[in-house]
Protein backbone atom coordinates (compact mmCIF):
# COMPACT_ATOMS: atom_id res chain seq x y z
CA UNK A 1 0.00 0.00 0.00
CA UNK A 2 1.10 3.56 -0.72
CA UNK A 3 2.10 5.89 2.11
CA UNK A 4 0.41 9.27 2.57
CA UNK A 5 1.83 12.47 4.08
CA UNK A 6 0.68 15.98 4.95
CA UNK A 7 2.41 18.63 2.82
CA UNK A 8 0.24 21.72 3.34
CA UNK A 9 -2.04 23.18 6.02
CA UNK A 10 -4.35 26.18 6.31
CA UNK A 11 -6.86 27.43 8.88
CA UNK A 12 -9.43 30.12 9.61
CA UNK A 13 -10.38 29.93 13.28
CA UNK A 14 -11.68 31.88 16.29
CA UNK A 15 -8.07 32.06 17.53
CA UNK A 16 -6.37 33.13 14.32
CA UNK A 17 -6.78 33.31 10.57
CA UNK A 18 -3.48 31.73 9.61
CA UNK A 19 -1.49 28.75 10.86
CA UNK A 20 1.14 30.68 12.79
CA UNK A 21 -1.38 32.78 14.72
CA UNK A 22 -3.68 29.83 15.37
CA UNK A 23 -0.86 27.59 16.62
CA UNK A 24 0.57 30.29 18.89
CA UNK A 25 -2.89 30.86 20.36
CA UNK A 26 -3.56 27.16 20.86
CA UNK A 27 -0.24 26.44 22.57
CA UNK A 28 -0.52 29.53 24.77
CA UNK A 29 -4.07 28.81 25.89
CA UNK A 30 -5.71 31.81 24.22
CA UNK A 31 -9.50 31.63 24.32
CA UNK A 32 -11.33 32.66 21.13
CA UNK A 33 -14.76 32.51 22.76
CA UNK A 34 -16.46 35.82 23.47
CA UNK A 35 -19.82 37.58 23.37
CA UNK A 36 -21.37 37.41 19.91
CA UNK A 37 -20.69 40.54 17.86
CA UNK A 38 -22.43 39.65 14.58
CA UNK A 39 -26.02 40.15 15.70
CA UNK A 40 -28.26 41.15 18.59
CA UNK A 41 -28.52 38.30 21.12
CA UNK A 42 -30.90 39.98 23.54
CA UNK A 43 -33.72 37.53 22.74
CA UNK A 44 -31.53 34.42 22.90
CA UNK A 45 -30.57 32.21 25.84
CA UNK A 46 -27.05 31.90 24.45
CA UNK A 47 -24.98 35.03 23.88
CA UNK A 48 -21.45 33.68 23.31
CA UNK A 49 -19.66 31.87 20.49
CA UNK A 50 -16.25 31.25 18.97
CA UNK A 51 -16.53 33.75 16.12
CA UNK A 52 -13.89 34.22 13.44
CA UNK A 53 -12.49 37.73 13.81
CA UNK A 54 -11.15 40.26 11.28
CA UNK A 55 -11.59 37.91 8.34
CA UNK A 56 -10.97 39.52 4.94
CA UNK A 57 -12.27 37.29 2.14
CA UNK A 58 -10.75 39.54 -0.55
CA UNK A 59 -7.32 38.18 0.36
CA UNK A 60 -8.47 34.92 -1.24
CA UNK A 61 -11.47 35.75 -3.47
CA UNK A 62 -12.03 38.52 -5.99
CA UNK A 63 -14.15 41.28 -4.43
CA UNK A 64 -16.89 41.00 -7.05
CA UNK A 65 -17.22 37.25 -6.33
CA UNK A 66 -17.51 37.48 -2.54
CA UNK A 67 -21.24 38.29 -2.56
CA UNK A 68 -21.88 35.13 -4.57
CA UNK A 69 -20.24 32.84 -1.99
CA UNK A 70 -21.60 31.91 1.43
CA UNK A 71 -19.38 32.60 4.42
CA UNK A 72 -18.70 28.90 5.09
CA UNK A 73 -17.38 28.57 1.54
CA UNK A 74 -15.31 31.74 1.92
CA UNK A 75 -13.67 30.20 4.98
CA UNK A 76 -13.05 26.97 3.06
CA UNK A 77 -11.49 28.74 0.08
CA UNK A 78 -9.29 30.80 2.39
CA UNK A 79 -8.01 27.78 4.35
CA UNK A 80 -7.55 25.77 1.14
CA UNK A 81 -5.59 28.63 -0.43
CA UNK A 82 -3.26 28.70 2.56
CA UNK A 83 -2.81 24.91 2.46
CA UNK A 84 -2.19 24.70 -1.30
CA UNK A 85 0.30 27.58 -1.26
CA UNK A 86 2.01 26.01 1.74
CA UNK A 87 2.31 22.70 -0.11
CA UNK A 88 3.77 24.18 -3.31
CA UNK A 89 1.97 21.49 -5.29
CA UNK A 90 0.47 23.59 -8.10
CA UNK A 91 2.19 22.90 -11.39
CA UNK A 92 3.67 19.69 -10.00
CA UNK A 93 0.70 17.33 -10.21
CA UNK A 94 -1.47 15.84 -12.93
CA UNK A 95 -4.88 17.58 -12.57
CA UNK A 96 -6.68 14.26 -13.08
CA UNK A 97 -4.80 12.87 -10.05
CA UNK A 98 -5.61 15.90 -7.86
CA UNK A 99 -8.77 15.80 -5.72
CA UNK A 100 -10.84 17.74 -3.18
CA UNK A 101 -12.60 16.28 -0.14
CA UNK A 102 -13.97 19.31 1.75
CA UNK A 103 -17.26 18.97 3.62
CA UNK A 104 -19.55 21.00 5.86
CA UNK A 105 -21.91 19.85 8.55
CA UNK A 106 -24.57 22.41 7.67
CA UNK A 107 -23.47 24.27 4.54
CA UNK A 108 -24.67 27.74 3.59
CA UNK A 109 -26.88 28.40 6.60
CA UNK A 110 -26.33 32.16 6.54
CA UNK A 111 -27.49 32.26 2.93
CA UNK A 112 -30.51 30.13 3.80
CA UNK A 113 -31.47 32.52 6.61
CA UNK A 114 -31.02 35.68 4.54
CA UNK A 115 -32.99 34.32 1.58
CA UNK A 116 -35.84 33.13 3.82
CA UNK A 117 -36.00 36.67 5.20
CA UNK A 118 -36.18 37.97 1.63
CA UNK A 119 -39.02 35.57 0.83
CA UNK A 120 -41.01 36.49 3.93
CA UNK A 121 -40.55 40.20 3.19
CA UNK A 122 -41.49 39.94 -0.50
CA UNK A 123 -37.96 40.69 -1.64
CA UNK A 124 -36.13 39.15 -4.56
CA UNK A 125 -34.49 35.76 -4.09
CA UNK A 126 -30.86 35.76 -5.17
CA UNK A 127 -30.06 33.77 -8.33
CA UNK A 128 -27.07 32.50 -6.37
CA UNK A 129 -29.21 31.17 -3.50
CA UNK A 130 -28.94 27.47 -4.33
CA UNK A 131 -25.24 27.30 -5.29
CA UNK A 132 -24.39 29.41 -2.24
CA UNK A 133 -26.35 27.17 0.13
CA UNK A 134 -25.48 23.61 -0.86
CA UNK A 135 -22.90 21.74 1.20
CA UNK A 136 -20.86 20.47 -1.73
CA UNK A 137 -20.09 23.88 -3.20
CA UNK A 138 -16.93 24.46 -1.15
CA UNK A 139 -15.36 21.39 -2.75
CA UNK A 140 -16.61 22.53 -6.14
CA UNK A 141 -15.20 26.03 -5.83
CA UNK A 142 -11.84 24.79 -4.54
CA UNK A 143 -11.61 22.27 -7.39
CA UNK A 144 -12.38 25.04 -9.91
CA UNK A 145 -9.77 27.33 -8.39
CA UNK A 146 -7.02 24.70 -8.54
CA UNK A 147 -8.09 22.74 -11.64
CA UNK A 148 -8.44 19.61 -9.51
CA UNK A 149 -10.11 17.20 -11.93
CA UNK A 150 -9.71 14.01 -9.91
CA UNK A 151 -11.79 12.54 -7.09
CA UNK A 152 -14.11 15.06 -5.43
CA UNK A 153 -16.20 13.94 -2.47
CA UNK A 154 -17.82 16.46 -0.10
CA UNK A 155 -18.67 14.58 3.11
CA UNK A 156 -21.50 15.56 5.48
CA UNK A 157 -21.37 13.76 8.82
CA UNK A 158 -22.24 16.61 11.21
CA UNK A 159 -19.42 17.22 13.70
CA UNK A 160 -17.33 14.36 12.27
CA UNK A 161 -17.26 15.89 8.77
CA UNK A 162 -13.70 17.24 8.79
CA UNK A 163 -12.20 14.06 10.20
CA UNK A 164 -14.10 11.80 7.82
CA UNK A 165 -13.07 14.00 4.89
CA UNK A 166 -9.39 13.69 5.77
CA UNK A 167 -9.69 9.98 6.52
CA UNK A 168 -11.47 9.16 3.27
CA UNK A 169 -8.96 11.26 1.33
CA UNK A 170 -6.15 9.32 3.01
CA UNK A 171 -7.65 6.01 1.90
CA UNK A 172 -8.27 7.30 -1.63
CA UNK A 173 -4.59 8.17 -2.02
CA UNK A 174 -3.40 5.04 -0.24
CA UNK A 175 -5.46 2.89 -2.58
CA UNK A 176 -4.31 4.66 -5.74
CA UNK A 177 -7.30 6.80 -6.69
CA UNK A 178 -5.36 10.08 -6.43
CA UNK A 179 -1.86 11.40 -5.83
CA UNK A 180 -2.93 14.41 -3.74
CA UNK A 181 -6.18 15.64 -2.20
CA UNK A 182 -7.18 18.93 -0.57
CA UNK A 183 -9.14 17.75 2.49
CA UNK A 184 -10.93 19.13 5.53
CA UNK A 185 -14.07 20.94 6.63
CA UNK A 186 -15.69 24.34 6.92
CA UNK A 187 -18.59 25.87 8.84
CA UNK A 188 -20.23 29.26 9.39
CA UNK A 189 -23.40 28.75 11.40
CA UNK A 190 -23.14 31.44 14.06
CA UNK A 191 -26.49 33.09 13.38
CA UNK A 192 -29.67 33.52 15.44
CA UNK A 193 -31.60 30.51 14.12
CA UNK A 194 -28.66 28.11 14.50
CA UNK A 195 -27.96 29.32 18.03
CA UNK A 196 -31.65 29.02 18.89
CA UNK A 197 -31.91 25.59 17.30
CA UNK A 198 -28.92 24.06 19.07
CA UNK A 199 -30.08 25.70 22.27
CA UNK A 200 -33.57 24.21 21.93
CA UNK A 201 -32.16 20.71 21.63
CA UNK A 202 -30.22 21.31 24.86
CA UNK A 203 -26.81 21.06 23.18
CA UNK A 204 -25.40 24.51 24.04
CA UNK A 205 -24.26 25.78 27.40
CA UNK A 206 -26.27 28.69 28.78
CA UNK A 207 -23.39 29.69 31.04
CA UNK A 208 -22.71 32.92 29.17
CA UNK A 209 -19.26 33.50 30.59
CA UNK A 210 -16.46 33.02 28.04
CA UNK A 211 -14.02 31.95 30.77
CA UNK A 212 -16.06 28.97 31.97
CA UNK A 213 -18.44 28.04 29.16
CA UNK A 214 -16.44 25.58 27.02
CA UNK A 215 -14.84 23.42 29.71
CA UNK A 216 -14.30 19.90 28.33
CA UNK A 217 -13.87 17.10 30.88
CA UNK A 218 -14.56 19.52 33.76
CA UNK A 219 -17.29 18.41 36.16
CA UNK A 220 -19.11 21.74 35.69
CA UNK A 221 -19.63 21.26 31.93
CA UNK A 222 -23.21 21.57 30.67
CA UNK A 223 -23.04 22.03 26.89
CA UNK A 224 -20.87 23.18 24.02
CA UNK A 225 -20.13 26.64 22.63
CA UNK A 226 -20.62 27.09 18.90
CA UNK A 227 -17.58 28.01 16.81
CA UNK A 228 -16.90 28.55 13.12
CA UNK A 229 -14.10 28.53 10.56
CA UNK A 230 -12.23 26.04 8.41
CA UNK A 231 -9.30 23.65 8.57
CA UNK A 232 -7.81 22.24 5.36
CA UNK A 233 -4.75 20.14 4.62
CA UNK A 234 -3.08 18.81 1.49
CA UNK A 235 -2.55 15.06 1.65
CA UNK A 236 -0.07 13.59 -0.81
CA UNK A 237 1.37 10.23 -1.76
CA UNK A 238 4.78 9.94 -0.09
CA UNK A 239 6.92 9.22 -3.16
CA UNK A 240 5.15 11.97 -5.12
CA UNK A 241 5.96 14.43 -2.32
CA UNK A 242 9.59 13.27 -2.04
CA UNK A 243 10.18 13.41 -5.78
CA UNK A 244 9.08 17.03 -6.01
CA UNK A 245 11.03 18.05 -2.88
CA UNK A 246 8.02 18.89 -0.75
CA UNK A 247 8.27 19.73 2.93
CA UNK A 248 6.42 17.11 4.99
CA UNK A 249 4.65 17.79 8.29
CA UNK A 250 3.78 14.20 9.24
CA UNK A 251 2.57 10.90 7.85
CA UNK A 252 -1.13 10.03 8.08
CA UNK A 253 -1.25 6.33 8.76
CA UNK A 254 -4.61 5.32 10.24
CA UNK A 255 -8.33 6.01 9.88
CA UNK A 256 -11.35 4.54 11.63
CA UNK A 257 -15.03 5.04 10.86
CA UNK A 258 -18.07 3.61 12.66
CA UNK A 259 -21.67 4.43 13.55
CA UNK A 260 -23.45 4.05 16.88
CA UNK A 261 -26.78 3.28 15.17
CA UNK A 262 -28.32 4.36 18.46
CA UNK A 263 -29.80 7.88 18.60
CA UNK A 264 -29.92 11.04 16.48
CA UNK A 265 -28.07 13.19 19.04
CA UNK A 266 -27.03 11.11 22.06
CA UNK A 267 -23.91 8.90 21.92
CA UNK A 268 -24.24 5.18 22.61
CA UNK A 269 -23.80 4.96 26.41
CA UNK A 270 -21.10 2.26 26.50
CA UNK A 271 -18.93 3.90 23.83
CA UNK A 272 -18.56 0.62 21.95
CA UNK A 273 -18.66 2.05 18.43
CA UNK A 274 -16.49 5.05 19.27
CA UNK A 275 -14.03 2.50 20.65
CA UNK A 276 -14.29 0.55 17.40
CA UNK A 277 -13.37 3.61 15.29
CA UNK A 278 -10.33 4.34 17.49
CA UNK A 279 -9.16 0.71 17.38
CA UNK A 280 -9.55 0.49 13.60
CA UNK A 281 -7.47 3.65 13.13
CA UNK A 282 -4.69 2.64 15.50
CA UNK A 283 -4.57 -0.93 14.18
CA UNK A 284 -4.11 0.39 10.64
CA UNK A 285 -1.42 2.78 11.89
CA UNK A 286 0.51 -0.13 13.44
CA UNK A 287 1.45 1.76 16.59
CA UNK A 288 3.96 0.19 18.99
CA UNK A 289 3.90 0.08 22.79
CA UNK A 290 6.88 2.42 22.82
CA UNK A 291 5.08 5.25 21.01
CA UNK A 292 4.24 8.42 22.91
CA UNK A 293 0.74 9.46 21.87
CA UNK A 294 -1.25 12.68 21.93
CA UNK A 295 -4.97 12.65 21.08
CA UNK A 296 -6.91 15.79 20.25
CA UNK A 297 -10.23 14.61 21.67
CA UNK A 298 -13.67 15.53 20.39
CA UNK A 299 -14.20 16.89 23.93
CA UNK A 300 -17.28 19.03 23.36
CA UNK A 301 -17.95 20.06 26.99
CA UNK A 302 -21.25 18.19 27.04
CA UNK A 303 -21.84 15.81 29.91
CA UNK A 304 -22.41 12.71 27.78
CA UNK A 305 -19.74 13.21 25.12
CA UNK A 306 -16.84 13.74 27.49
CA UNK A 307 -17.86 10.88 29.77
CA UNK A 308 -18.39 8.41 26.93
CA UNK A 309 -15.29 9.49 25.03
CA UNK A 310 -13.27 8.81 28.18
CA UNK A 311 -14.83 5.34 28.33
CA UNK A 312 -13.92 4.78 24.66
CA UNK A 313 -10.28 5.73 25.25
CA UNK A 314 -10.07 3.33 28.17
CA UNK A 315 -11.61 0.49 26.17
CA UNK A 316 -9.45 1.15 23.13
CA UNK A 317 -6.12 1.47 24.95
CA UNK A 318 -6.62 -0.52 28.16
CA UNK A 319 -3.94 0.18 30.76
CA UNK A 320 -2.08 2.42 28.30
CA UNK A 321 -4.94 4.93 28.37
CA UNK A 322 -3.48 6.53 31.51
CA UNK A 323 -0.25 7.24 29.59
CA UNK A 324 -1.96 9.13 26.76
CA UNK A 325 -1.76 12.89 26.44
CA UNK A 326 -5.33 14.02 25.74
CA UNK A 327 -6.73 17.51 25.36
CA UNK A 328 -9.69 19.32 23.87
CA UNK A 329 -8.84 22.50 22.00
CA UNK A 330 -12.58 23.23 21.81
CA UNK A 331 -11.94 24.87 25.15
CA UNK A 332 -10.36 27.65 23.06
CA UNK A 333 -12.14 27.52 19.69
CA UNK A 334 -15.57 26.36 20.71
CA UNK A 335 -17.16 23.58 18.66
CA UNK A 336 -16.60 24.39 14.99
CA UNK A 337 -19.03 21.67 13.88
CA UNK A 338 -18.08 20.46 10.38
CA UNK A 339 -14.83 22.43 10.55
CA UNK A 340 -13.78 21.00 13.91
CA UNK A 341 -12.13 17.85 12.58
CA UNK A 342 -10.08 19.74 10.01
CA UNK A 343 -8.71 22.26 12.49
CA UNK A 344 -8.11 19.64 15.16
CA UNK A 345 -6.29 17.38 12.70
CA UNK A 346 -3.96 20.27 11.89
CA UNK A 347 -3.37 20.80 15.61
CA UNK A 348 -2.59 17.09 15.99
CA UNK A 349 -0.11 17.30 13.10
CA UNK A 350 1.64 20.35 14.53
CA UNK A 351 1.73 18.74 17.97
CA UNK A 352 3.58 15.64 16.79
CA UNK A 353 5.86 17.69 14.55
CA UNK A 354 6.81 20.18 17.28
CA UNK A 355 6.58 18.00 20.40
CA UNK A 356 4.04 20.27 22.09
CA UNK A 357 0.75 19.12 23.63
CA UNK A 358 -1.84 21.94 23.70
CA UNK A 359 -3.89 22.36 26.86
CA UNK A 360 -7.52 22.01 27.85
CA UNK A 361 -8.00 25.51 29.26
CA UNK A 362 -10.34 26.84 31.97
CA UNK A 363 -10.24 23.45 33.70
CA UNK A 364 -10.77 23.66 37.47
CA UNK A 365 -13.05 20.91 38.80
CA UNK A 366 -12.01 17.30 38.05
CA UNK A 367 -14.70 14.80 37.13
CA UNK A 368 -14.10 11.23 38.38
CA UNK A 369 -15.79 9.99 35.19
CA UNK A 370 -13.20 11.85 33.05
CA UNK A 371 -10.05 10.83 34.86
CA UNK A 372 -7.44 10.63 32.09
CA UNK A 373 -4.58 13.08 31.48
CA UNK A 374 -6.41 15.94 29.78
CA UNK A 375 -3.41 18.34 30.02
CA UNK A 376 -5.17 21.02 32.08
CA UNK A 377 -4.61 24.74 31.48
CA UNK A 378 -1.01 24.75 30.24
CA UNK A 379 0.72 23.19 27.24
CA UNK A 380 3.45 20.65 27.90
CA UNK A 381 6.50 19.57 25.94
CA UNK A 382 6.64 15.87 25.12
CA UNK A 383 8.66 13.63 22.83
CA UNK A 384 5.61 12.68 20.77
CA UNK A 385 5.87 10.05 18.06
CA UNK A 386 2.17 9.70 17.29
CA UNK A 387 -0.85 12.01 17.36
CA UNK A 388 -4.51 11.47 16.61
CA UNK A 389 -7.81 13.30 16.40
CA UNK A 390 -11.24 11.92 17.24
CA UNK A 391 -14.61 13.31 16.17
CA UNK A 392 -18.14 12.18 17.04
CA UNK A 393 -21.19 13.58 15.23
CA UNK A 394 -24.96 13.75 15.55
CA UNK A 395 -26.41 10.65 13.94
CA UNK A 396 -23.85 8.46 15.71
CA UNK A 397 -20.93 9.15 13.35
CA UNK A 398 -17.54 8.23 14.89
CA UNK A 399 -14.14 8.90 13.36
CA UNK A 400 -10.47 8.80 14.24
CA UNK A 401 -7.34 9.65 12.26
CA UNK A 402 -3.73 8.94 13.26
CA UNK A 403 -0.48 10.70 12.35
CA UNK A 404 3.18 9.67 12.80
CA UNK A 405 6.22 11.85 13.16
CA UNK A 406 8.71 11.57 10.30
Amino acid sequence: MRRVVVTGIGAITPVGNDIETMWNSITNGVCGIDYIKKFDTSKLKVTIAGEVKDFDPTKYIEKKEVRKIDLYCQYAIAAATQAVEDSGIIGKIDPTRFGVYVGSGIGGMNTFVSQCENMFNDKKISPFFIPMMISNIASGNIAIKYNAKGVCLPIVTACATGTHSIGEAFHAIKNGYADAIIAGGAEAAVNPISIAGFSSCMALTTRNDPTCASIPFDKRRDGFVMGEGSGIMVLEEYEHAINRGADIYAEICGYGNSCDAFHVTAPEPEGECATQAIKIAFNEANISDDDTIYINAHGTSTHLNDKIETIAFKKAFGDKAKDLYISSTKSMTGHMLGAAGGVEAIIAVLSVKNGIVPPTINYSEPDPECDLNIVPNNAVNANLTVSASTSLGFGGHNSCIVFKKL
